[in-house]
């Protein structure tokens, strides 16, 4: 190892304390999609004063309707910023963008929780609340990592983006806004929850709802109906043999295990709207995990026809078909090879730092990088400490190690890629 390499590592040792406490006041600022504005405004004034160029803008809504990429939302973007702070190279090296979104899943009143899921405490060597695992220490490691790197001495020759988003767990529009807004880079690292794997791949997720109709009758003439409940179990079923085909017929290498990577699911169920009355109707919503490669509006199109399927060889469906919609949620699957020269980078310096080889998988999630791979013209890969297994969950955490190798990881790769003065 160099001795400017080992002074980055270094460097990050030395700052180690101010890492922890980076992140846990991160953690602290609520801040659930739609409700953006505190954590980006701190995000904005820190690389403010680590003297980076800031760019902080609100979407404009209708125009980002008119992109191809954009899917349907409930709220426009008003005072809910996106952010990018460049640092600028000296020139002769490559680009790179690092991109993370801080908003993050709500946490209703608490329940379930052990503390407060704002507070970042921490315990056993992790960093518990909200926001720790997706994915606020993914986003902290990309600015300590160009901070330090800084700190450390380092002047790069390349560009470096950090890409601040929001709305993510809702869209994906504040990446796909950074991309109409002209953002580009040679290549790019999403600090998306990955367990430290190095993920080319992430899968796709489509919402769907289905709405079921029955035939009314009064509660002591129910004979005379058809209830909704029993025709939305037939529905279920059909769902579930869905779901049979599809981990029994396809196939991607970054993704052995079919069962886990293709959920197709009715999530939620709801039939009739009284104790005391028939249930006429349902509305049942589900989704379905993609793998790249698969023809995205081909997976919409085999559940509508399997509901057709099951509604034909129904006495009552087959006259009253249920009606199904994608609403909501609409992602599509994204890679890029597998030998691409930032994943291997990013696999080297791990292997460098830890002595182990990354596992090389494909992320069981959705991610922004279909954005940046499919329109922005920059090939990126996903890198990140937090747990797939814990996000979204009460009493999310993520590992201080973890973390701590992550700033690590990303630093040694923007120093790296986009090359130094020496």
């Amino acid at each position: 190892m160099t001795s400017q390499r080992q002074a980055i590592l270094d460097t990050i040792d030395k700052n180690r304390d101010k890492a922890v406490q980076f992140l846990q006041k991160m953690v602290t600022i609520p801040s659930v999609t739609g409700d953006e504005a505190a954590i980006q405004a701190f995000v904005a004034d820190y690389m403010n004063g680590m003297g980076l160029e800031v760019d902080m803008w609100e979407t404009n809504w209708e125009e980002l309707k008119k992109h191809p990429g954009y899917r349907p939302v409930d709220r426009g973007y008003e005072g809910r910023p996106n952010i990018v702070g460049t640092r600028k190279g000296i020139g002769g090296g490559r680009s790179l963008l690092l991109n993370g979104h801080t908003d993050v899943i709500p946490v209703g009143n608490g329940e379930g929780w052990s503390d407060n899921p704002w507070s970042a405490s921490i315990k056993d060597g992790r960093i518990y609340g909200r926001g720790s695992c997706d994915m606020k220490s993914g986003v902290a490691s990309h600015i300590l990592a160009v901070e330090f790197l800084k700190e450390a001495g380092v002047e790069l020759k390349g560009d470096v983006y950090i890409n601040v988003v929001i709305d993510e767990e809702v869209s994906g529009h504040g990446t796909l806004d950074t991309v109409i807004r002209g953002y580009k880079a040679d290549a790019g690292i999403s600090g998306e929850t990955s367990d430290l794997a190095v993920q080319p791949a992430c899968i796709g997720r489509i919402w769907f709802q289905i709405d079921v109709q029955g035939k009314p009758a009064g509660i002591q003439q129910r004979y005379l109906g058809i209830s909704a409940i029993d025709l939305g179990n037939k529905i279920v079923k059909a769902v579930q043999e869905l779901e049979d085909h599809r981990v029994a017929t396809v196939r991607h290498p970054l993704y052995p295990s079919a069962i886990d990577s293709l959920p197709c699911i009715i999530g939620s169920f709801q039939a009739g709207n009284y104790p005391s009355a028939f249930p006429a109707s349902a509305v049942l919503k589900g989704s379905i995990g993609t793998v790249p490669g698969e023809d995205h509006e081909g997976v919409k199109q085999s559940l509508v026809d399997k509901i057709a399927k099951v509604a034909a060889e129904d006495e009552w469906m087959r006259e009253h078909p249920p009606v199904v919609r994608f609403v909501g949620y609409d992602a599509e699957a994204s890679e890029i090879p597998r030998d691409h020269a930032i994943v291997d980078l990013v696999s080297r310096n791990f292997t460098e730092l830890t002595g182990r080889k990354p596992e090389i998988s494909g992320r069981q999630g959705a991610a922004d990088t279909r954005f940046l791979n499919s329109y922005g013209e920059t090939p990126t890969v996903i890198f990140g400490p937090g747990s797939t297994a814990v996000m979204h969950a009460n009493d999310e955490y993520v590992s201080i190690e973890d973390y701590l190798t992550a700033i690590k990881v990303m630093a040694l790769c923007i120093y790296d890629w986009c090359g130094a003065r020496d």
